[in-house]
Protein backbone atom coordinates (compact mmCIF):
# COMPACT_ATOMS: atom_id res chain seq x y z
CA UNK A 1 0.00 0.00 0.00
CA UNK A 2 1.40 3.39 -0.95
CA UNK A 3 1.20 5.84 1.91
CA UNK A 4 1.20 9.66 1.70
CA UNK A 5 4.65 11.17 1.60
CA UNK A 6 4.20 13.23 4.76
CA UNK A 7 3.48 10.24 6.98
CA UNK A 8 5.75 7.59 8.37
CA UNK A 9 3.25 5.46 10.27
CA UNK A 10 3.14 2.55 12.63
CA UNK A 11 0.18 0.28 12.01
CA UNK A 12 -0.87 -2.44 14.40
CA UNK A 13 -3.80 -4.63 13.43
CA UNK A 14 -5.31 -6.37 15.19
CA UNK A 15 -4.29 -5.06 18.63
CA UNK A 16 -1.87 -7.31 20.55
CA UNK A 17 -3.54 -9.29 23.30
CA UNK A 18 -0.51 -10.50 25.22
CA UNK A 19 -0.51 -8.96 28.74
CA UNK A 20 2.12 -6.29 29.24
CA UNK A 21 2.65 -5.59 25.55
CA UNK A 22 4.55 -2.34 25.21
CA UNK A 23 5.63 -0.29 22.23
CA UNK A 24 8.46 1.96 23.37
CA UNK A 25 8.90 5.23 21.50
CA UNK A 26 11.59 7.41 23.09
CA UNK A 27 9.93 8.76 26.25
CA UNK A 28 6.53 7.38 25.23
CA UNK A 29 5.11 4.00 26.16
CA UNK A 30 1.90 2.84 24.62
CA UNK A 31 0.53 -0.03 26.67
CA UNK A 32 -2.02 -1.31 24.21
CA UNK A 33 -4.01 -3.31 26.75
CA UNK A 34 -4.77 -0.20 28.84
CA UNK A 35 -3.47 2.32 26.28
CA UNK A 36 -1.28 4.24 28.67
CA UNK A 37 0.29 7.27 27.04
CA UNK A 38 3.34 8.40 29.01
CA UNK A 39 4.35 11.95 28.10
CA UNK A 40 7.73 13.55 28.48
CA UNK A 41 7.35 17.31 28.36
CA UNK A 42 3.73 16.51 27.48
CA UNK A 43 4.04 14.29 24.41
CA UNK A 44 6.93 13.28 22.14
CA UNK A 45 6.42 10.40 19.76
CA UNK A 46 9.07 8.94 17.48
CA UNK A 47 8.09 7.32 14.22
CA UNK A 48 8.43 3.71 13.13
CA UNK A 49 7.60 2.33 9.71
CA UNK A 50 6.08 -1.10 9.21
CA UNK A 51 4.01 -2.39 6.35
CA UNK A 52 0.39 -3.05 7.39
CA UNK A 53 -1.25 -6.36 6.78
CA UNK A 54 -4.75 -6.74 5.36
CA UNK A 55 -7.33 -6.90 8.15
CA UNK A 56 -10.64 -8.62 8.46
CA UNK A 57 -13.69 -6.40 8.23
CA UNK A 58 -14.40 -6.55 11.97
CA UNK A 59 -10.82 -5.79 13.05
CA UNK A 60 -9.74 -2.39 14.34
CA UNK A 61 -6.64 -0.81 12.85
CA UNK A 62 -4.41 1.39 14.94
CA UNK A 63 -2.65 4.01 12.83
CA UNK A 64 0.08 6.33 14.06
CA UNK A 65 2.02 9.03 12.24
CA UNK A 66 4.16 12.03 13.15
CA UNK A 67 4.97 15.22 11.31
CA UNK A 68 7.38 18.12 11.93
CA UNK A 69 5.68 21.53 12.02
CA UNK A 70 5.66 24.73 14.08
CA UNK A 71 9.02 23.87 15.63
CA UNK A 72 7.76 20.64 17.19
CA UNK A 73 6.49 17.15 16.31
CA UNK A 74 2.76 16.68 15.81
CA UNK A 75 1.52 13.14 16.29
CA UNK A 76 -1.79 11.44 15.59
CA UNK A 77 -2.78 8.02 16.93
CA UNK A 78 -6.11 6.94 15.40
CA UNK A 79 -8.32 3.86 15.27
CA UNK A 80 -10.59 2.80 12.45
CA UNK A 81 -11.56 0.02 10.11
CA UNK A 82 -9.50 1.04 7.07
CA UNK A 83 -5.75 1.67 7.25
CA UNK A 84 -5.62 3.42 3.87
CA UNK A 85 -8.41 5.83 4.80
CA UNK A 86 -6.78 6.63 8.15
CA UNK A 87 -3.50 7.40 6.37
CA UNK A 88 -5.24 9.75 3.94
CA UNK A 89 -7.22 11.53 6.67
CA UNK A 90 -4.21 11.97 8.93
CA UNK A 91 -2.19 13.29 6.00
CA UNK A 92 -4.90 15.88 5.35
CA UNK A 93 -4.76 16.87 9.02
CA UNK A 94 -1.00 17.37 8.73
CA UNK A 95 -1.51 19.50 5.61
CA UNK A 96 -3.89 21.71 7.62
CA UNK A 97 -1.30 22.03 10.38
CA UNK A 98 1.25 23.12 7.74
CA UNK A 99 -1.25 25.71 6.48
CA UNK A 100 -1.67 27.08 10.01
CA UNK A 101 2.11 27.19 10.44
CA UNK A 102 2.61 29.04 7.17
CA UNK A 103 -0.08 31.55 8.11
CA UNK A 104 0.72 32.20 11.77
CA UNK A 105 4.49 31.93 12.12
CA UNK A 106 6.21 35.19 12.99
CA UNK A 107 9.48 33.46 12.03
CA UNK A 108 8.43 33.45 8.37
CA UNK A 109 8.50 36.88 6.67
CA UNK A 110 5.94 35.78 4.08
CA UNK A 111 3.32 34.65 6.66
CA UNK A 112 0.06 36.51 7.17
CA UNK A 113 1.02 37.28 10.78
CA UNK A 114 4.31 38.85 9.65
CA UNK A 115 2.45 41.01 7.11
CA UNK A 116 0.02 42.13 9.80
CA UNK A 117 2.88 43.01 12.15
CA UNK A 118 4.54 45.08 9.42
CA UNK A 119 1.46 47.01 8.34
CA UNK A 120 -1.27 47.12 11.01
CA UNK A 121 0.12 50.19 12.80
CA UNK A 122 -0.13 52.19 9.56
CA UNK A 123 -3.42 50.87 8.15
CA UNK A 124 -6.27 48.45 8.71
CA UNK A 125 -5.31 45.01 7.40
CA UNK A 126 -7.77 42.48 6.00
CA UNK A 127 -7.57 39.15 7.88
CA UNK A 128 -8.42 35.65 6.65
CA UNK A 129 -11.70 34.51 8.32
CA UNK A 130 -10.32 31.68 10.47
CA UNK A 131 -7.38 33.77 11.65
CA UNK A 132 -9.76 36.63 12.45
CA UNK A 133 -11.81 34.29 14.67
CA UNK A 134 -8.61 33.22 16.42
CA UNK A 135 -7.80 36.91 17.02
CA UNK A 136 -11.26 37.32 18.55
CA UNK A 137 -10.70 34.32 20.82
CA UNK A 138 -7.24 35.56 21.78
CA UNK A 139 -8.42 39.03 22.75
CA UNK A 140 -11.30 37.52 24.72
CA UNK A 141 -8.87 35.31 26.67
CA UNK A 142 -6.66 38.35 27.23
CA UNK A 143 -9.56 40.43 28.54
CA UNK A 144 -10.89 37.63 30.76
CA UNK A 145 -7.46 36.99 32.31
CA UNK A 146 -6.64 40.66 32.82
CA UNK A 147 -3.81 40.47 30.32
CA UNK A 148 -2.12 37.38 31.80
CA UNK A 149 -2.52 35.93 28.32
CA UNK A 150 -1.55 38.49 25.70
CA UNK A 151 -0.71 37.89 22.04
CA UNK A 152 1.15 41.21 21.80
CA UNK A 153 4.17 40.00 23.82
CA UNK A 154 6.35 39.83 20.69
CA UNK A 155 8.54 42.84 21.64
CA UNK A 156 9.10 41.36 25.12
CA UNK A 157 10.09 38.00 23.67
CA UNK A 158 12.66 39.76 21.51
CA UNK A 159 13.98 41.83 24.42
CA UNK A 160 14.57 38.69 26.47
CA UNK A 161 16.20 36.89 23.54
CA UNK A 162 13.56 34.16 23.27
CA UNK A 163 12.83 34.97 19.63
CA UNK A 164 15.03 32.45 17.76
CA UNK A 165 17.13 32.00 20.90
CA UNK A 166 17.30 30.53 24.39
CA UNK A 167 17.24 33.87 26.15
CA UNK A 168 19.39 36.66 27.57
CA UNK A 169 19.16 39.22 30.37
CA UNK A 170 17.96 42.56 28.94
CA UNK A 171 18.65 45.93 30.46
CA UNK A 172 15.82 47.59 32.39
CA UNK A 173 15.62 50.20 29.66
CA UNK A 174 15.04 47.47 27.05
CA UNK A 175 12.21 46.00 29.12
CA UNK A 176 10.70 49.45 29.51
CA UNK A 177 10.77 50.11 25.77
CA UNK A 178 9.22 46.70 25.08
CA UNK A 179 6.43 47.31 27.60
CA UNK A 180 5.59 50.48 25.71
CA UNK A 181 4.88 48.41 22.59
CA UNK A 182 2.62 45.73 24.05
CA UNK A 183 -0.94 45.51 25.34
CA UNK A 184 -3.90 43.66 23.87
CA UNK A 185 -6.01 46.82 24.31
CA UNK A 186 -4.05 48.35 21.42
CA UNK A 187 -5.29 45.71 18.95
CA UNK A 188 -8.56 46.76 17.31
CA UNK A 189 -10.71 44.34 15.35
CA UNK A 190 -13.46 45.38 12.94
CA UNK A 191 -15.78 42.37 12.56
CA UNK A 192 -17.83 44.01 9.80
CA UNK A 193 -14.77 44.65 7.64
CA UNK A 194 -12.78 41.73 9.10
CA UNK A 195 -9.72 43.92 9.63
CA UNK A 196 -7.14 44.47 12.35
CA UNK A 197 -5.39 47.70 13.31
CA UNK A 198 -2.75 48.60 15.94
CA UNK A 199 -2.98 52.01 17.58
CA UNK A 200 0.72 52.18 18.51
CA UNK A 201 3.81 51.59 16.38
CA UNK A 202 6.19 48.73 17.01
CA UNK A 203 3.57 46.23 18.13
CA UNK A 204 4.04 42.61 17.20
CA UNK A 205 1.54 39.78 17.56
CA UNK A 206 3.01 36.49 18.75
CA UNK A 207 0.61 33.52 18.65
CA UNK A 208 3.08 31.13 20.29
CA UNK A 209 0.81 30.75 23.30
CA UNK A 210 -2.22 29.57 21.33
CA UNK A 211 -1.27 28.53 17.77
CA UNK A 212 -0.35 24.92 18.55
CA UNK A 213 -3.61 24.38 20.39
CA UNK A 214 -5.45 25.88 17.45
CA UNK A 215 -3.59 23.57 15.05
CA UNK A 216 -4.57 20.55 17.16
CA UNK A 217 -8.17 21.76 17.12
CA UNK A 218 -8.16 22.08 13.34
CA UNK A 219 -6.67 18.60 12.97
CA UNK A 220 -9.38 17.14 15.20
CA UNK A 221 -12.07 18.87 13.14
CA UNK A 222 -10.71 17.20 10.01
CA UNK A 223 -10.63 13.78 11.67
CA UNK A 224 -14.22 14.21 12.81
CA UNK A 225 -15.34 15.34 9.36
CA UNK A 226 -14.20 11.97 7.96
CA UNK A 227 -15.90 9.98 10.67
CA UNK A 228 -12.85 9.25 12.85
CA UNK A 229 -14.15 8.98 16.41
CA UNK A 230 -11.14 7.59 18.31
CA UNK A 231 -7.86 9.47 18.08
CA UNK A 232 -5.20 11.26 20.09
CA UNK A 233 -3.72 14.41 18.56
CA UNK A 234 -0.68 16.10 20.12
CA UNK A 235 1.47 19.10 19.33
CA UNK A 236 4.72 17.94 20.84
CA UNK A 237 5.40 19.67 24.15
CA UNK A 238 2.28 21.83 24.17
CA UNK A 239 -1.28 20.58 23.72
CA UNK A 240 -3.12 17.30 23.28
CA UNK A 241 -6.73 16.47 22.43
CA UNK A 242 -8.33 13.11 23.21
CA UNK A 243 -11.01 12.34 20.63
CA UNK A 244 -13.30 9.61 21.92
CA UNK A 245 -11.59 6.69 23.66
CA UNK A 246 -9.42 3.74 22.58
CA UNK A 247 -11.12 0.41 21.87
CA UNK A 248 -12.33 -1.31 25.03
CA UNK A 249 -11.36 1.59 27.27
CA UNK A 250 -13.27 4.49 28.77
CA UNK A 251 -10.66 7.18 28.09
CA UNK A 252 -7.12 7.94 27.02
CA UNK A 253 -4.65 7.65 29.91
CA UNK A 254 -2.07 10.44 29.82
CA UNK A 255 0.89 10.94 32.13
CA UNK A 256 2.12 14.48 32.78
CA UNK A 257 5.82 14.74 33.45
CA UNK A 258 7.44 15.67 36.73
CA UNK A 259 8.51 19.34 36.32
CA UNK A 260 12.08 18.46 37.32
CA UNK A 261 12.50 15.11 35.61
CA UNK A 262 11.08 14.18 32.21
CA UNK A 263 11.45 10.50 33.04
CA UNK A 264 9.19 10.73 36.09
CA UNK A 265 5.46 11.31 36.35
CA UNK A 266 3.79 14.25 38.02
CA UNK A 267 0.18 13.17 37.48
CA UNK A 268 -1.99 10.87 35.41
CA UNK A 269 -5.18 12.13 33.78
CA UNK A 270 -7.95 10.35 31.88
CA UNK A 271 -9.45 12.23 28.94
CA UNK A 272 -12.26 11.66 26.49
CA UNK A 273 -13.37 14.42 24.12
CA UNK A 274 -11.31 16.83 26.18
CA UNK A 275 -8.03 18.73 25.88
CA UNK A 276 -4.90 19.05 28.00
CA UNK A 277 -2.18 21.66 27.70
CA UNK A 278 0.99 22.02 29.76
CA UNK A 279 3.18 25.10 30.12
CA UNK A 280 6.52 24.61 31.87
CA UNK A 281 9.57 26.66 32.74
CA UNK A 282 11.71 23.80 31.39
CA UNK A 283 10.58 24.34 27.77
CA UNK A 284 12.85 27.31 27.01
CA UNK A 285 14.96 29.13 29.58
CA UNK A 286 18.38 30.38 30.55
CA UNK A 287 20.23 30.32 33.85
CA UNK A 288 22.13 33.28 35.30
CA UNK A 289 23.72 33.52 38.74
CA UNK A 290 21.83 30.45 39.89
CA UNK A 291 18.43 31.79 38.80
CA UNK A 292 16.22 30.27 36.10
CA UNK A 293 14.58 32.69 33.65
CA UNK A 294 11.78 31.10 31.65
CA UNK A 295 10.30 32.13 28.31
CA UNK A 296 6.86 32.49 29.96
CA UNK A 297 6.71 36.22 30.56
CA UNK A 298 4.31 38.27 32.65
CA UNK A 299 3.01 40.90 30.18
CA UNK A 300 2.25 43.25 33.07
CA UNK A 301 5.75 43.28 34.58
CA UNK A 302 7.80 42.45 31.50
CA UNK A 303 9.69 39.76 33.40
CA UNK A 304 9.66 35.94 33.45
CA UNK A 305 7.16 34.42 35.87
CA UNK A 306 8.63 33.29 39.18
CA UNK A 307 7.54 30.64 41.73
CA UNK A 308 5.90 28.42 39.12
CA UNK A 309 7.34 25.28 37.53
CA UNK A 310 4.47 24.20 35.29
CA UNK A 311 0.73 24.32 34.87
CA UNK A 312 -1.52 21.71 33.27
CA UNK A 313 -4.97 22.81 32.14
CA UNK A 314 -7.85 20.48 31.27
CA UNK A 315 -10.41 22.20 29.06
CA UNK A 316 -13.09 21.31 26.50
CA UNK A 317 -11.17 22.90 23.60
CA UNK A 318 -7.53 22.59 22.60
CA UNK A 319 -7.26 26.31 21.80
CA UNK A 320 -8.72 27.18 25.19
CA UNK A 321 -6.40 24.79 27.04
CA UNK A 322 -3.33 26.17 25.26
CA UNK A 323 -4.11 29.81 26.03
CA UNK A 324 -5.13 29.12 29.62
CA UNK A 325 -2.09 27.01 30.51
CA UNK A 326 -0.02 30.15 29.85
CA UNK A 327 -2.50 32.44 31.60
CA UNK A 328 -2.69 30.22 34.71
CA UNK A 329 1.11 30.06 34.82
CA UNK A 330 1.14 33.86 35.01
CA UNK A 331 -1.86 34.24 37.33
CA UNK A 332 -0.72 31.68 39.88
CA UNK A 333 -3.05 29.71 42.13
CA UNK A 334 -4.90 32.65 43.69
CA UNK A 335 -5.48 34.56 40.47
CA UNK A 336 -6.47 31.41 38.61
CA UNK A 337 -9.11 30.59 41.20
CA UNK A 338 -10.79 33.89 40.47
CA UNK A 339 -10.85 33.03 36.79
CA UNK A 340 -12.16 29.52 37.41
CA UNK A 341 -14.99 30.85 39.57
CA UNK A 342 -16.45 32.54 36.50
CA UNK A 343 -15.70 29.93 33.84
CA UNK A 344 -17.08 26.37 33.82
CA UNK A 345 -15.58 22.97 33.04
CA UNK A 346 -11.91 23.73 33.70
CA UNK A 347 -9.36 22.00 35.92
CA UNK A 348 -5.78 23.07 36.60
CA UNK A 349 -2.79 21.35 38.20
CA UNK A 350 -0.12 23.73 39.51
CA UNK A 351 3.45 22.60 40.20
CA UNK A 352 5.44 25.02 42.34
CA UNK A 353 8.88 24.83 43.97
CA UNK A 354 9.03 23.35 47.47
CA UNK A 355 11.60 24.07 50.15
CA UNK A 356 13.79 21.07 49.40
CA UNK A 357 16.01 21.00 46.32
CA UNK A 358 14.28 19.65 43.22
CA UNK A 359 11.06 19.12 45.17
CA UNK A 360 7.68 20.51 44.22
CA UNK A 361 4.30 21.08 45.73
CA UNK A 362 1.18 20.32 43.75
CA UNK A 363 -2.16 22.10 43.89
CA UNK A 364 -5.34 21.23 42.01
CA UNK A 365 -8.08 23.75 41.33
CA UNK A 366 -11.21 23.51 39.23
CA UNK A 367 -14.30 25.43 38.16
CA UNK A 368 -17.09 25.28 40.76
CA UNK A 369 -19.38 24.55 37.81
CA UNK A 370 -18.12 21.36 36.17
CA UNK A 371 -20.82 19.51 34.27
CA UNK A 372 -19.41 17.66 31.28
CA UNK A 373 -21.51 16.15 28.50
CA UNK A 374 -22.15 12.43 28.79
CA UNK A 375 -19.63 11.65 26.04
CA UNK A 376 -16.75 13.56 27.73
CA UNK A 377 -14.44 12.67 30.60
CA UNK A 378 -11.70 14.54 32.48
CA UNK A 379 -10.27 12.86 35.56
CA UNK A 380 -7.11 13.25 37.58
CA UNK A 381 -5.90 9.92 38.96
CA UNK A 382 -5.73 9.68 42.73
CA UNK A 383 -8.22 12.49 43.22
CA UNK A 384 -11.60 11.35 44.43
CA UNK A 385 -14.14 11.06 41.64
CA UNK A 386 -13.90 12.83 38.32
CA UNK A 387 -12.51 16.31 37.84
CA UNK A 388 -16.08 17.52 38.09
CA UNK A 389 -16.51 15.90 41.48
CA UNK A 390 -13.19 16.81 43.07
CA UNK A 391 -12.77 19.47 45.73
CA UNK A 392 -11.39 22.73 44.42
CA UNK A 393 -8.07 22.10 46.11
CA UNK A 394 -6.27 18.88 46.90
CA UNK A 395 -3.81 19.06 49.79
CA UNK A 396 -0.49 20.02 48.15
CA UNK A 397 2.22 17.38 48.30
CA UNK A 398 5.94 18.05 48.45
CA UNK A 399 8.76 16.09 46.92
CA UNK A 400 9.38 14.57 43.51
CA UNK A 401 6.65 12.28 42.25
CA UNK A 402 7.62 8.60 42.06
CA UNK A 403 7.97 6.94 38.64
CA UNK A 404 4.79 5.26 37.34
Amino acid sequence: MELPAKCCPKLLAPLPTAPGYRLSLRYIHLDVDILKVNLSALLLLAVLCDAPRICAADEVVRYEASHDAMGTVFTVVAYGADARQLAEVVNEAFEEIDRVDAQMSNYKPQSEISAINRNAAAESVLVEPQLFRLFEDSLRFADETGGAFDITVGPLMRAWGFFRGQGRMPAKSEIGRALGKIGYQHVHLNPAARTVRFDIAGMEIDLGGIAKGYAVERAVEILRSYGVTRALVSSGTSTIYALGAPPDDRAWRITIRDPYDAKKAGDVVFLKNFALSVSGNYEKFFELDGNIYSHILNPRTGRPVENMLSTAVLAPRATQADALSTAMFVLGVKGSRRYLSAHPNLAVVFYQPADAARAFKRTIARSPSFNLPADSLAEIAGVEGSAGATPEDEQPRAGPAPPR
